[in-house]
């Protein structure tokens, strides 16, 4: 069994793989500020109640965002694992080609994405990953990164509106039954959720409308909030919560 972790600027998923299927998966705050002691502990107590047993852990797996975690988080694998965790980075020696003018800033979670969806699917695919940020990653079958779009995301979108709108709370964000809102909270819920499914919408046809060649992409739903707009959302086809745990045990699987 593999473990794998997509740290995220917000949460961190951790994932026990089989080959490349999600057997279990976990999601706890990113915490710049743990040791490796107390990510050791942390993992191991998540494996424990969930009656795995370190010993099938057979190695790692890293792809992270956020580099004040990677070390504290690599120290905590190897001691875990007993062996040294592969970290996924733009620099790593996998099949994709990262078609950009700046290939070594491609954050670590669009190359896995970029790996997994090429590999799973075999077609031009939008991979849309709702997190912290929703970014677009525009694949071409062959693996081939072409760019994409990186806008602000849902919760993040939230929170600016109750910091800077004084008689405005945090309201949970589901999609309201109309869009026209009677109470406040209704109101929010609209402007929020259905705006950022419109958004959604709008910039994948915007992609779609400069997409190279004839080829018409499979659009890929992943990330923390996918599964609530998958049925707002058009121009999504398919969700795949789990895309980047498999493009990182891929991943492992190419480099160790």
């Amino acid at each position: 069994m593999l473990i794998v972790f997509d740290v995220g600027n917000t949460e961190t998923t951790i994932g026990l793989c089989a080959g490349d299927t999600v057997r279990a998966r976990w999601r706890v705050t990113t915490d710049t500020s743990r040791t490796p002691d107390e990510v050791f502990l942390l993992v191991r107590a998540l494996l424990e109640a969930s009656g795995v047993d370190r010993a099938t852990l057979t190695g790692s797996a890293i792809g992270s965002v956020v580099p004040a975690v990677s070390a504290p988080l690599a120290e905590a694998c190897a001691r875990l694992v007993g062996r040294p965790a592969v970290i996924v980075d733009a620099q790593s020696t996998l099949p994709i080609t990262l078609d950009v003018d700046e290939p070594l800033t491609v954050g670590a979670d669009r190359i896995i994405n970029t790996l997994a969806a090429s590999r799973i699917h075999r077609s031009d695919c939008i991979v849309v990953d709702l997190g912290t940020a929703t970014t677009y990653d525009c694949i071409k079958a062959d693996g081939t990164f072409i760019g994409g779009v990186i806008s602000p995301g849902v919760q993040a979108s939230a929170e600016s509106l109750f910091r800077k709108t004084a008689k405005l709370t945090a309201t949970e964000l589901v999609a309201p039954q109309r869009v026209i809102g009677r109470r406040t909270d209704e109101c929010i819920r609209s402007g929020v959720v259905l705006g950022a499914a419109d958004a959604i919408n709008g910039i994948v046809r915007r992609i779609k409308a400069e997409w190279p060649g004839t080829g018409k992409p499979l659009v890929i739903a992943t990330g923390g909030l996918a599964a609530a707009f998958i049925p707002l959302c058009a121009e999504l086809d398919v969700l795949e919560p789990d895309l980047t745990l498999r493009g990182l045990a891929m991943a492992h699987a190419l480099l160790s």
